[in-house]
């Protein structure tokens, strides 16, 4: 029988920063996640991490502030997934008073320390480059930083560098159900997998990552009971063929006083989002709404000099936010910060539930958790990955552009668009997809859109990509630019890769 100190549940962002923290404390680790990894809501995101502007009218203090530190730590840790961006706020006077924004604006420049990014100011928006696409009656608005982020990779680097400081990753496995027994808990024969045999294993604590299903898997699958609650709040987002030009983003007052974002996605297009729905579905199949897509693409037209017409969306995707409850009736005001919450029997075998967090916060909701499960694990090695990049992120001393440009030259004979894919997936990680590839002949397969069957060989094998959904919308984004007749070779090609 196996037996480890942490089996956590949610291959999530949650669950997989937990690995890791708890991995290189020395701590043994065993992970779980029923489908892929980030399938769910973490894969589901606007793509950014900040501070959360709008959460200032919510006095949210203490959830900005702690945002925005973390935005400056992953700056550091993840230079190859996080990058800075400037977004645009047009002003609309009837929605917001102009010294309202400025004061909003000051806040978020000062309540954590912001050593890399420049702070905001006013710009004309009837000139360029600010304005391009606008339309005319737009002449003031206000600049700010923030980052953009690859989501769904951010997740899969967590659980390689989780996996690289000894913890386990096994995904396509659920948990069905757990017990304790002496003191520790116990999971056998209710394992349900896809691609491993049931076994036996042990744990001395249990960490509850399981997002949206974080109550069923409290009360159902490990019989504890809770008096917490979760509201379960769907955010949706659409794709489009690029909107605007420009590397900037918008984000955009809307008549019922939520924001919008428009975000450059990729080369080509823009995206928009997000919706905040109350869901009581199921989390497994939850779609973007013809309704909420629509209300994207209004909100979108209020601001663009050419209307967005929603039968040009190229894709849409929605995610379930497990958020708190906290009593709040209005989706859009139920507070984003985590709760963490420990249950144990006599002070042996506990379980520590997470509910609600943000893709940002993530790696300090781990050292949180870490924090209240230091009790059970007393000697451990304390606080460490503020500090220490994530794999692929260490570019020795030299800055993102440095690294890239040496990979290019070491592979000048590939095509550079398809080296710049690679370099922005896997950062130093990238050698490793190319190894001896010196010319196009070597990546094997064409699939298109830069993607080739090395680096789907390298997803399989290191990755723990099964599917083409894996491959083409979460390891990469290359579903969106590949027609239909591509995208069924590579799901061929995996059914001969995978068996």
């Amino acid at each position: 029988m196996d037996t480890y100190d942490l089996l956590i549940i949610g291959g999530g962002i949650n669950g997989v920063g937990i690995a890791r923290d708890a991995a290189g404390r020395g701590l043994s680790v065993l992970l779980v996640e029923k489908d892929d990894l980030g399938a769910h809501t973490s894969s589901s995101s606007s793509k950014l991490i900040h501070g959360g502007l709008r959460y200032l009218e919510h006095f949210e203090f203490r959830l900005v502030a702690e945002a925005l530190a973390e935005r400056e730590v992953l700056l550091r840790v993840a230079r190859h997934l996080v990058w800075p961006a400037r977004f645009i706020m047009p002003h609309v006077a009837a929605l917001r008073p102009r010294w309202m924004i400025r004061a909003g604006l000051f806040l978020y420049d000062h309540l954590a320390r912001r050593a890399s990014l420049p702070g905001s100011h006013g710009v004309r928006l009837d000139i360029l480059p600010y304005g391009a696409g606008l339309k005319s009656q737009f002449r003031h608005g206000f600049i700010y930083s923030d980052c953009r982020v690859d989501d769904a990779r951010l997740v899969v680097i967590n659980a390689m560098d989780a996996r690289r400081r000894g913890a386990e990753i096994l995904t396509r496995t659920e948990c069905v159900s757990a017990w304790r027994a002496d003191d520790t808990w116990r999971a056998d024969d209710t394992w349900r997998a896809t691609l491993t045999g049931g076994r036996e294993v042990r744990a001395r604590a249990i960490v509850n990552a399981a997002g949206p299903w974080v109550k069923r898997v409290l009360n159902e699958r490990l019989r504890q009971p809770s008096q917490d609650g979760v509201k379960l709040v769907k955010g949706s987002h659409i794709v489009l063929p690029q909107l605007y030009p420009g590397d900037h983003a918008f984000i955009l007052q809307n008549d019922d006083r939520r924001v919008v974002f428009m975000i450059p996605y990729g080369d080509r297009h823009t995206l928009i989002g997000t919706t905040d729905v109350p869901y009581d579905g199921d989390p497994n199949t939850v779609q973007a709404s013809n309704a909420e897509a629509e209300y994207l693409c209004r909100a979108a037209g209020r601001y663009l000099a050419q209307p967005v017409d929603p039968a040009q969306i190229a894709w849409r995707y929605a995610g379930v936010r497990p958020l708190y409850d906290d009593g709040t009736s209005d989706p859009s005001a139920i507070t984003r910060d985590y709760t963490l919450r420990v249950d144990d029997d006599s002070g042996a075998a506990p379980v520590l539930s997470v509910y609600g967090g943000k893709v940002t916060t993530y790696r300090r909701l781990a050292e949180h958790a870490l924090r209240d499960l230091a009790p059970y694990f007393a000697g451990r090695r304390g606080e460490w990955t503020a500090s220490e990049p994530l794999i692929g992120g260490d570019f020795a001393g030299a800055s993102r552009e440095q690294a890239r440009d040496a990979f290019f030259a070491r592979y000048s004979e590939l095509p550079q668009a398809t080296l710049r894919g690679i370099f922005r997936r896997h950062g130093m990680l990238a050698y490793d997809v190319l190894g001896d590839a010196r010319a196009e002949a070597d990546l094997g397969e064409r699939f298109g859109a830069g993607l080739y069957a090395r680096e789907v060989d390298y997803f399989v094998t290191r990755e723990w990509a099964v599917t083409a959904e894996d491959v083409l919308w979460r390891r990469t984004k290359a579903g969106l630019q590949l027609a239909p007749a591509q995208r069924e070779a590579v799901v061929s090609y995996l059914a001969q890769r995978v068996s």
